[in-house]
């Protein structure tokens, strides 16, 4: 019997914890909860189909035949950044290795001391100076690291994410530090797109409506008053997160920090990540650096190795088996029910148990048992003798 190793190559992305989908040899990367997603596709791509369908014919006759030429150029654009936004790494941390947990924890024992019985430890925070303010640094006890600042852990993928904005369950993905640029040019683009659609929808209702009736248009092109209906519903969320998106890049601030107040609370803590110039945060924001992923996602881990047994018997094997027989060396652990005088002496016992050949005792010769028949012949012979 030989073995034969077999080694299969293993992505990092197929160990990262998280509750997070990868596709493409992990090149796609986005939440498990995937169904709202699905439903922003297809209400942009219906909508832009039933534009194109309806209203491009009419108005590239009537108007102008950059009409549709400029709506298939902003759709383009649109989806790019849809996609661009949910496929890519938002910038998820890596969580400490066994290693670097223990040191971590060994680093806050001997911060903290020792703590009285019945006392609350001291919280897990960290100091950092940023521009000649305090930022308070947080214990994440899950990935079991000091997140950096602006991060925080998103509850939905389980992940401590770099500048963390919000989770986005109409793109599938968080967004964060790596994906922030291109979730705000997407909703900006949108707003942009609904409003050139719903335009053209009514632009195209009043030209047929000056021959046919109004009645009669919207009897004519049903798809026209789906289209109003989407775009108006739409119109008032896409255009108003656009709003408040642009707020926040001209505060250098994040969606997280708006929410919780920090630095609009009580203590009027002052942002120290703006320039306290509307340009200069805007730069900062959509045209700062591209960062790297940390997490490697197609980097290879160490190889898991397969064994796989050969049969190569030998043809001695086949004639005379030979049975295996298996040691024990565990020791034997006494029964919690066992006396305490008799449990010192079982490991004992277990050692001087005699071998098999000991344990048969030597041949003895066993006369034959007396019948009742042979007892009273012997005892009638000796009353005569008497």
């Amino acid at each position: 019997m030989s073995a034969v190793m077999i080694t299969r190559k293993v992505r990092k992305w197929e160990k990262l914890p998280g509750k997070n989908t990868f596709c493409c040899d992990g090149r796609v990367m986005m939440a498990r909860q995937k169904g709202v997603f699905y439903l922003t596709l297809f209400l942009i791509i219906g909508t832009c189909s039933l534009f194109f369908a309806f209203e491009c014919p009419y108005l590239s006759l009537h108007l102008s035949p950059a009409i549709p030429v400029f709506a298939a150029v902003l759709f383009l654009f649109v989806m790019a950044m849809l996609l661009r936004t949910s496929f890519s790494d938002p910038g998820v941390l890596p969580r400490a290795l066994p290693e670097e947990a223990t040191f971590i924890e060994m680093e806050i024992e001997a911060a903290n001391g020792n703590v009285p019985a019945g006392q609350r430890p001291p919280p897990r925070i960290r100091n950092v100076q940023i521009n000649n303010q305090i930022v308070k640094l947080k214990y994440c006890y899950t990935c079991k690291i000091f997140r950096p600042p602006r991060a925080s852990h998103c509850s939905i993928c389980d992940n401590c994410v770099d500048r963390f904005d919000h989770h986005c369950p109409w793109v599938g993905n968080c967004v964060g530090k790596r994906n922030y640029r291109y979730f705000y040019l997407f909703t900006l683009s949108l707003s942009l797109l609904t409003i050139y659609i719903f335009t053209f929808d009514i632009v195209h209702v009043v030209m047929r409506s000056v021959d046919k009736g109004f009645l009669n248009t919207l009897k004519e092109t049903p798809g026209t008053v789906l289209e109003v209906l989407v775009c108006f519903f739409t119109l008032w969320s896409v255009v108003g997160l656009t709003g408040f998106h642009t707020y926040l890049i001209s505060l250098n601030q994040t969606t997280n920090e708006d929410i919780k107040g920090s630095w609009s609370g009580k203590n009027r803590i002052q942002n120290p990540y703006s320039h306290n110039n509307i340009i200069k945060n805007c730069c900062e924001v959509l045209c700062g650096p591209a960062y790297p992923s940390v997490l490697d996602r197609r980097g290879l881990m160490q190889e898991d190795p397969l064994v796989s047994a050969t049969c190569a018997a030998p043809a001695s094997s086949s004639s005379n088996p030979v049975p295996q027989t298996t040691k024990t060396t565990a020791p034997l652990i006494p029964n919690e029910h066992t006396p305490d005088e008799a449990k010192p002496g079982i490991a004992a016992s277990a050692e001087k148990t005699p071998s098999p050949k000991e344990e048969q005792p030597p041949d003895t010769k066993i006369p034959p048992l007396a019948t009742p028949e042979t007892d009273a012949e012997t005892s009638i012979a000796k009353d005569k003798t008497h």
